[in-house]
């Protein structure tokens, strides 16, 4: 069940759309966050010791009760974040498929065996370690923690969650919704903010810290981690660039870019960020960005949605600002539009340099800076001179480009042709400010466990005795040699 809050302290979260009050959710005391970690951890070992089987069953429930709840949670995120509505639901979905995923994983995920000397064996067995905090985002609530959850219940974890206080009704009833079908314990929600993450840093007994998010909290967790020996997973921020090569078609790839830099307002973990194109598809490249930024900001609160809040659409236009400052050109967009929400155009900008903070910084807005490169060359050099290693994405039809960018972008995943997609069950370990550890796919569960390595050999028969294989046999020629063998020296008689 979530923790029900003692104090009236409210998070209030107001519609992007249209301004007026979304969600009220009480806060969670201190109090209750020492309860919840306690409540977590007296579970955490019978959760360890139910077999795996009985763990996916129950994670299959918990999806099929979202499942009847799909429409409510997702009516809930399109309040509270703006997110559109068919897009809300798709997250659901998502989310409720990743569960799905995880309980049919979970039951099969498996050590390794070695083979040693004669009559020994080695193998490996994971363990649930403990008690996992998870810490999810807002832009995708449902599909985000739903992945990071489902892997920690399925291999035997219990779990403390706080979602992100930008979307608490959509987080608190998604975590009352997987309560009601999973053992008491085994989830517990927090509402809160920042306030209540440092809260729950400080509490003993936590043994991983699973988080996506910002890299100034990612950091703050490996901080704390150096000292509470917490194992921390951690997806963060993305600065993710797309090369397009000389051989591509230009109004192609401009959808793509498009896709990339204005799908969910550009408030995606992998949106695309930066844009480096060629300079012998550069013009037409740009006339067609322009063209789909346009449209797309034409189907505003239709298939275009508003930044989550006010406060990230100030940064959005902070970043913008600086950039024609320093001599970029607004091609379409850039400006913030009057009227309620925070709604904020489709941006296409040209003439960008590689110290503006649009190229150097994530925006998390819909924004499409644009450098013009000379060669394939220098657009990977400078799509991998960044801090972050998140995702990056390279359009070519040049086979050899493409292994290339494979081999020397230094981010968790390289994308060719494609934006957005991806294999079911795929993983990705992001790099540097982006983070550590796999933070999806079937890897997770490795980094949701511990492993114990057992080593086996038989032990000698007690003196006076024979080996049971040898009292079992047959063969009195079998036994009469086991039983000289048992002498106490090599080939020694008594």
């Amino acid at each position: 069940m979530t923790i029900a809050p003692t104090a009236t302290d409210d998070l209030v979260v107001t519609d992007p759309v249209d301004g007026s009050t979304a969600s009220s959710v009480p806060r969670s005391t201190e109090e209750d966050v020492r309860d919840a970690v306690a409540r977590a951890r007296a579970a955490a070992g019978a959760w360890a010791r139910t077999a795996p089987a009985e763990r996916g069953a129950l994670l299959h429930a918990a999806a099929e009760h979202l499942r009847a709840h799909a429409q409510e949670l997702a009516d809930l995120n399109t309040r509270e974040t703006g997110k559109v509505p068919g897009d809300a639901l798709g997250g659901v979905e998502a989310g409720i498929g990743t569960l799905v995923q995880y309980a049919e994983l979970g039951p099969v995920h498996r050590g390794e065996a070695l083979r040693g000397q004669f009559g020994a064996a080695d193998w490996s067995v994971p363990h649930a370690r403990g008690v996992v905090l998870a810490l999810t985002p807002w832009n995708d609530p449902v599909a985000v923690a739903c992945g990071i959850l489902g892997a920690a219940i399925v291999t035997g974890n219990t779990v403390v969650h706080k979602g992100s206080e930008r979307c608490p009704a959509t987080f608190a009833r998604l975590n009352a919704l997987l309560a009601e079908v999973l053992p008491d314990g085994v989830l517990v929600g927090v509402d809160g903010d920042a306030t209540t993450g440092e809260q729950l840093l400080a509490q003993d007994g936590i043994d991983v810290y699973a988080h996506v998010g910002s890299t100034a909290t990612g950091d703050r967790l490996s901080e704390v981690a150096a000292t509470t020996r917490a194992h921390v997973i951690r997806e963060n921020g993305g600065n993710d660039a797309v090369v397009v090569d000389t051989d591509v078609d230009p109004e192609w790839a401009a959808a793509q870019v498009a896709l990339g830099a204005f799908a969910n307002t550009g408030q995606i973990c992998t949106s695309v960020e930066r844009v480096y194109v060629h300079q012998d598809v550069a013009d037409a490249f740009v006339t067609a960005l322009v063209a789909e930024a346009e449209r797309r900001t034409a189907s505003a609160a239709a298939d275009f949605g508003p930044l989550v809040d006010d406060r990230l659409r100030r940064t959005v236009q902070a970043h913008v600002d600086e950039a024609v400052s320093r001599g970029a050109v607004v091609r379409t967009g850039g400006v913030t539009p009057d009227g309620p929400g925070s709604f904020y155009p489709a941006t296409v900008l040209t003439e960008c340099t590689d110290d503006m903070l649009v190229l150097t910084e994530e925006t998390f807005g819909p924004i499409a800076p644009v450098r013009v490169v000379s060669d394939f060359d220098e657009g990977i050099r400078l799509a991998a001179a960044d801090r972050y290693g998140l995702a990056a994405t390279v359009l070519t039809n040049d086979t050899g480009h493409a292994l290339r960018a494979a081999a020397e972008l230094p981010v968790g995943t390289v994308k060719v042709n494609a934006v957005f997609g991806g294999a079911p069950g795929g993983s990705a370990q992001p790099r540097g400010a982006s983070g550590a550890g796999f933070g999806y796919g079937p890897h997770l569960l490795d980094e949701m466990t511990t492993t114990t390595v057992v080593h086996l050999e038989a032990a000698p028969p007690r003196r006076g005795t024979q080996p049971a294989s040898a009292a079992g046999s047959s063969d009195p020629a079998a036994a009469a040699g086991a039983t000289a063998g048992s002498a106490d020296t090599v080939g020694g008689t008594r």
